[in-house]
């Protein structure tokens, strides 16, 4: 099952402050109300934070938890990172959204036999309204679930890409360890999309996660 988190193509801003903990009751009310059974939850960068906050705000919703490209605090992946994050800011104020689109999908698509994802990714991203993205942005900044990280009780694996440019792979590193049990992998020659840099080896980590489960 795919979900569009609140704010993101077809699911409404809601009123108030957008947050990742108000993301992952959205989607715990969604798994009662279609009587699902515990899921498991993979998410990658935002979803992965969204998913990590479900599985502290309501385990019986979580039977296990795969993290891709995500934190429990962000911490931009060094000097060129930064100056991308304010760039995109300042674009985000200013510029059409199709400008901001066109630049989170080149950082996530940056080579030439990506073209199809990269404009895929310039439509999707540019879906969104420029008041939902900045209040999404505002939710990833605010978000800080290291303090909480040893409650994490489900099995989880945590994937990182090992060039990803936007979540430094040390961040990643300290997300697994303070997490109980979990299992850090890294996926050699991919970015921040791991799951689109290495489709199979990305799939087979987590199918052989998934199947122990």
């Amino acid at each position: 099952m795919l979900v569009d988190l609140p704010g993101h193509y077809r699911s409404p801003l809601p009123a108030g402050r957008l947050t990742i903990d108000a993301m992952a009751d959205a989607v715990g009310v969604l798994l009662q109300r279609l009587r699902e059974p515990p899921a498991h939850v993979v998410g990658l960068s935002l979803g992965g934070c969204v998913g990590l906050a479900l599985a502290l705000r309501a385990p019986e919703r979580v039977r296990s938890l795969t993290i891709v490209n995500a934190f429990a605090r962000l911490r931009p992946a060094g000097p060129a990172a930064v100056a991308r994050l304010g760039v995109r800011l300042a674009l985000l104020a200013a510029a059409p959204m199709s400008a901001v689109a066109a630049l989170v999908a080149r950082g996530l698509f940056p080579r030439p036999e990506q073209t199809a994802l990269y404009e895929a990714a310039v439509r999707s991203l540019g879906r969104n309204s420029r008041r939902a993205y900045f209040a999404g942005c505002r939710a990833v900044l605010g978000f800080d679930a290291r303090a909480a990280l040893a409650r994490v009780r489900c099995p989880t694996l945590v994937m990182a890409g090992a060039d990803d440019a936007t979540v430094g792979l040390d961040v990643k590193e300290t997300l697994a360890r303070a997490i109980p049990g979990a299992r850090f992998v890294v996926v050699p020659d991919s970015g921040h999309a791991t799951n689109a840099d290495q489709p199979e080896t990305f799939n087979a980590t987590l199918r052989d996660f998934l199947t122990a489960r």
